[in-house]
């Protein structure tokens, strides 16, 4: 019996989302059930064909199986995926080759291969985030400690978001995926402002590193037609191309965000300045 559930986006546009109240704004933009314990909880969205999931193996390793949205008999035969551990100790088989991965570690995982998760010890278990999209071509397994990123400081105390981004990435050839990390200093609540939209890819952010009772306060819509979203820990949004993504937290927190689309190039982006969003 397979240990996979998985569920369907369908992509919206902005002036669908523009009409939308809270509760059609979480369920076509978040995902709050990433993380159950023997589960791989996976969600297919139409914005560039991204899976958003997470995998929390207990005793027993959990196969990375396929789902019908994929359409192939497994479920990286026509995709890459980048798993990131956000909670204990874990390993990650792929083929014959098992890798191991602290908290904030991370695994790219090219086309074609098979994939297993487990936990080193089941009372703590790892918690892995994952992040797949189609590709057109097979790249080498690559596995990044977290200190191996590369790092920028950036930000400041004064703004309210000095921040440490890690960039996953830079250094593994990917098809599509683009994928990183962002921590925030204590005392700073803000991420990605200015913000920004690119039109030639989405993105999925994850935030967790809260207490149950903090919450971020997740801006997302047109630049003159925002909307938010209210996150808790370990929940995700999707963020389509049309969108800004920003926020502000009620404590410090920190977030994985991940990228897919026509363009890998991290810096192609349209900044829009805090005066003209409205």
């Amino acid at each position: 019996m397979s240990r996979t559930r998985f569920t369907s986006r369908d992509a919206i546009a902005p002036a669908h989302a523009a009409g939308m109240d809270t509760t059609a704004l979480r369920e076509n933009f978040l995902i709050d059930d990433l993380f159950s314990p023997g589960v791989v909880s996976l969600t297919y969205t139409h914005y560039d064909r991204m899976i958003v999931g997470g995998a929390v193996p207990g005793a027993e390793p959990l196969p990375l199986d396929p789902i019908k949205p994929t359409g192939t008999e497994n479920f990286l035969d026509r995709r890459e995926m980048i798993a990131v551990n956000i909670g204990g100790e874990g390993k990650v088989t792929v083929g014959d080759e098992s890798f191991t991965l602290g908290t904030r570690d991370m695994i790219y995982v090219g086309r074609g291969a098979s994939v297993s998760f487990a936990s080193a010890d089941p009372a703590n278990p790892a918690k892995f985030y994952l992040v797949s999209a189609p590709a057109h071509a097979t790249h080498p397994t690559a596995h990044i400690r977290i200190g191996d990123a590369k790092r920028l400081d950036l930000g400041s105390s004064e703004t309210c978001n000095e921040r440490s981004i890690f960039q996953f990435t830079n250094a593994v050839e990917t098809c599509q995926l683009v994928v990183g990390m962002t921590t925030l200093a204590p005392g700073s609540i803000w991420n990605t402002m200015p913000a920004h939209i690119h039109s030639r890819r989405m993105e999925a952010y994850l935030y967790f590193d809260m207490d149950e009772d903090q919450r971020v306060i997740h801006l997302m819509g047109e630049p003159k037609q925002t909307r938010h979203l209210i996150v808790a820990n370990q929940q995700a949004i999707l963020s389509p191309p049309w969108s800004i993504h920003s926020g502000a937290g009620t404590a410090s927190y920190t977030f994985i965000w991940a990228m897919a689309g026509d363009n890998v190039d991290y810096t192609d982006v349209e900044p829009i300045q805090p005066g003209d969003i409205l």
